[in-house]
């Protein structure tokens, strides 16, 4: 499995790792801040890490679907044809939640939501207030921003609660969570990513 990311500084990395009966191996760590990661790079890379390991151990290689890794797959498919190549299904599912999050009634709600959870978050004593009446966290973290979001409405739909505040922000939080067309937008955005 290739996993490629980018810093806020703008630094490349790209991790290898073997998956097997055994469990989970990380073999290598790529920094690749001068470099422009093209599929010839991408691909010598495997290659590399292939060879390493030797052909005959190696089934397959996952990836995200960037265009540049499909590239670099077509160049070892034309080298090794007996290895399969994946997509990254999380990548896949984390595509389609992306596309789907730009419905103007999901934008609409998850920008609501934030709302929502900036304020509680932002007032320790309501924050504290709600752990205590919840007895858990409003806000939960997903394996990609997009799950995260997810996440998030899916628990302002399971902890759906009045609460009665006095400042503008605090109003406008509240005036949210007692609106019930947020709250059926809530339910068709959830019903979107639930499947995913």
């Amino acid at each position: 499995t290739t996993d490629a990311w980018t810093d806020k500084r703008g630094r490349g990395v790209m991790n290898l790792v073997v998956h097997s009966a055994y469990g989970v191996v990380f073999v290598d760590s790529v920094d690749c801040p001068d470099v422009r990661k093209d599929a010839k790079m991408i691909f010598d890379l495997v290659d590399r890490c292939i060879e390493e390991i030797g052909e005959k151990n190696v089934v397959q290689v996952v990836m995200d679907n960037a265009s540049v890794n499909i590239a670099s797959a077509v160049m070892m498919k034309v080298k090794r044809p007996s290895l399969f190549w994946n997509g990254c299904a999380a990548h896949t599912i984390d595509l389609m939640l992306e596309d789907t999050r730009k419905l103007p009634i999901i934008e609409q709600t998850i920008a609501k939501g934030k709302v929502v959870t900036v304020f509680l978050y932002a007032h320790t004593s309501v924050l504290a207030l709600m752990r205590k009446f919840l007895g858990k966290d409003l806000v939960h973290s997903g394996i990609t921003w997009f799950a995260t979001t997810y996440l998030n409405l899916k628990s302002l739909q399971d902890n759906k609660k009045e609460h009665h505040l006095k400042k503008a922000k605090g109003k406008n939080a509240a005036k949210i969570i007692r609106s019930e067309t947020f709250w059926k937008a809530v339910d068709t955005a959830v019903n979107f990513f639930e499947p995913m």
